[in-house]
């Protein structure tokens, strides 16, 4: 830091820990680097100032809030990968001359970049760029920020071949920079920032895939090719990030779904699913256990249409807002024209409804409410379809055909805090009960186009934070990802691999109860509107059955596994007694599976460990003279012994449904 300050424009910049250092004059962010440590230049990737990341080499002119940040901060990983793309850009030009450079965007673990080539690339391509991208990390090339004249970049872009880079330039609005970055030989154009230099990168990075992209995502447009890639802090953290695929992959809910003959997809059928007798045992289960704690937490199961008039859909708001994602269906008048077709062209339009709330509205809309039957929770397992795009889906993860547990709690403004707490503590108690002790939240807040007042909004979004504070359970803000109508509660959980997931929501509305005319009489005698909360636990059952084969990597708990224990004998000698032993099972309540046939029992054991059955009882005439059974259970190389009465209640216990309180799971 100066020791004198000047008289003239004197930059006085705020570090995070409250602490200021004065400058003379406009300074750069390394220089500020520098001035507090050696360490920090080296570690140092690039500067916040006023909320805004720059590059390290940009001058600071006016007094200022700042951080230096480094690889260790999240916004200095995303400017990593960011680079990562620049330097797999260059690569790319450098081996394969003529080839364009599109768009290159940080994602979620990683990066892409779309090129345009006469000749797509391939995966055998990934490997050797892959290598001349460490090269050019190597040779730690500055990075240079440069402003260019617009119809100067045009220009030079077209002369160069690269179309598609003039006619992004093109249409950014008059007036506005154009930020060019130039490392080495080789320029992009770019917002910025970026690293220093290529060295600062690090060789934690790795090409994944290929794929094909329509420029700016409209089919009619040019067809690209994508290359996707991943990038880290370091080693350790690539190859832990590498190995969670390799786990994913063997977990893949489509791969063990076929292979424990749960469910399939086709495409007569796109986005629904065809479920199994056995992957519908597990549905079943589920939604026993489910419909068991919502009758338990005071919740009415009703059931609602599933086509509704379009004048509804308009009424509440989600016409305008989804009407693209729906099914939309005339509601045909037959015509009373003897010579026209049946049906006249005088339709009015029904939509396959893609969620439950109008519908119950409806249902609470008949009769008078008072303030006294408040409040009133309502259940569904609500069939909904959603007209997603063919290329989102994705096995039971991203279906058009849903079953949600939904529901949604009518009450007044005084209850809000109270009916949100309790949600929280059934969420919390379910997801326990299910294997997922682990959940993250996130308080959604209101997103720019909306309904309601900000005054509404307030009330809202307090409410669902004093549940949270209440309840002691830690947050963090989603600036702008509330629903049209509310603010939500997102509830994210952590599987065995460290993936979340965002399945349950609490969502605060005062919108929908006013567009749909609900009301109740309140202790004056007026006329008052209830806040409706929407809610779900699982989200969508197809999803969450989806992330459970994933979690256990197919080998459910025992009270949600399809077939909970098989019975074999060794020889055909012990077969009356696996008879007996599979009735005594069956007799207990359990959904158990005999099998005589005559095979070697290692081949039928490995058989019914490949379906992922929990238990299976071995019996040979030894077992049949002493009352006994051998368990062999899943995952495990020993078989244990016990005395047939006392294997039987065990695993009757152990396959009772949760009830809640942390017994039978």
């Amino acid at each position: 830091m100066s020791e004198t300050q000047s008289a003239q424009n004197p930059v006085n910049l705020r570090l995070p820990d409250g602490s200021v250092r004065t400058f003379d004059g406009p300074v750069t962010g390394a220089t500020l680097a520098a001035d507090i440590g050696p360490g920090l230049l080296k570690a140092a990737l690039a500067i916040e100032v006023d909320g805004d990341l720059w590059d390290l080499s940009r001058a600071i002119e006016a007094d200022a809030d700042v951080a230096i940040i480094t690889k260790r901060e999240e916004e200095g990983l995303e400017l990593m990968r960011h680079d990562c793309a620049h330097i797999m850009a260059e690569a790319v030009q450098e081996l394969f001359p003529g080839t364009q450079v599109t768009i290159g965007p940080v994602i979620e673990d990683g990066f892409f970049y779309d090129f345009a080539r006469d000749k797509p690339f391939t995966e055998e391509d990934l490997e050797v760029i892959e290598k001349r991208m460490h090269e050019i990390v190597k040779r730690d090339e500055e990075i240079i920020r440069e402003v260019w004249d617009r119809d100067e970049a045009i220009k030079h872009f077209k002369a160069i071949g690269e179309i598609y880079k003039a006619e992004i330039i093109s249409d950014l609005p008059a007036g506005e920079d154009i930020t060019i970055y130039r490392q080495g030989d080789w320029l992009d154009l770019c917002r910025g920032p970026h690293l220093p230099s290529t060295g600062k990168l690090g060789d934690a990075f790795k090409l994944m895939k290929v794929a094909g992209a329509y420029w700016r995502g409209d089919s009619k447009n040019e067809m690209l090719t994508r290359i996707y890639g991943t990038c880290w802090r370091d080693k350790k953290e690539l190859k832990a990030y590498l190995h969670r695929l390799e786990e994913a992959a063997k977990r893949d809910h489509r791969k063990l779904g076929r292979e424990m003959d749960l469910f399939h997809l086709q495409e007569e059928a796109q986005g629904s699913v065809f479920w199994h007798p056995k992957g519908y045992t597990v549905w079943l289960q589920l939604e026993k256990y489910i419909r068991t704690r919502l009758k338990g937490a005071g919740y009415d199961e009703i059931k609602t249409p599933q086509l509704l008039d379009s004048k509804l859909w308009e009424k509440s708001g989600h016409w305008s807002k989804f009407r693209e994602n729906m099914f939309v269906v005339p509601d045909e008048v037959p015509s009373t024209d003897e010579d026209a077709p049946v049906l006249s062209g005088d339709a009015k339009l029904m939509a396959l409804k893609p969620m439950n709330c109008p519908a119950h509205v409806q249902v609470f809309r008949q009769g008078i409410k008072s303030y006294r039957d408040l409040p009133i929770r309502f259940a569904e397992f609500g069939c909904c379809h959603r007209n997603e795009a063919h290329g989102a889906l994705h096995g039971l993860m991203r279906v058009r055909q849903m079953t949600q547990d939904d529901g949604h709690i009518f009450c007044r403004e005084d209850q809000v805090t109270e009916e949100s707490v309790a949600f929280c503590d059934l969420l919390a108690s379910v997801y326990e009960d299910l294997g997922f002790p682990e959940f993250q939240v996130k308080l959604a807040t209101r997103p720019e186009v909306r309904a309601g007042t900000d005054e509404i909004w307030d009330k809202a979004e307090a409410a669902l934070e004093a549940a949270l504070t209440a309840r002691g359970i830690p947050f963090e803000y989603a600036p702008g990802e509330g629903a049209f109508y509310g603010p939500k509660l997102e509830f994210h959980l952590s599987d065995a691999i460290g993936r979340t997931w965002q399945c349950g929501t609490l969502q605060s509305d005062f919108v929908l109860p006013e567009r749909l005319d609900a009301t109740y009489i309140a202790e004056d005698g007026s006329k008052q509107r209830p806040v409706m909360l929407h809610r779900a636990i699982l989200g969508t059952l197809e999803r969450f059955i989806g992330i459970m084969i994933e979690h256990f990597a197919g080998r459910m708990p025992l009270w949600l596994s399809p077939v909970q224990a098989v019975v074999t004998p060794i020889t055909s000698d012990a077969d009356s007694y696996a008879t007996e032993v599979f009735a005594k099972l069956e007799a207990a309540g359990l959904r158990a599976k005999l099998d005589l046939r005559n095979e070697k029992i290692n081949y039928k054991v490995r058989e019914h460990s490949h379906a992922k059955v929990p238990a299976i009882l071995v019996v040979g005439m030894r077992e049949a003279e002493n009352g006994q059974v051998s368990i062999r259970r899943l995952g495990s190389k020993d078989q244990t012994v016990m005395d047939l009465d006392t294997a039987v209640k065990a695993l009757a216990e152990e396959g009772t449904m949760p009830d809640g309180t942390g017994g039978g799971a």
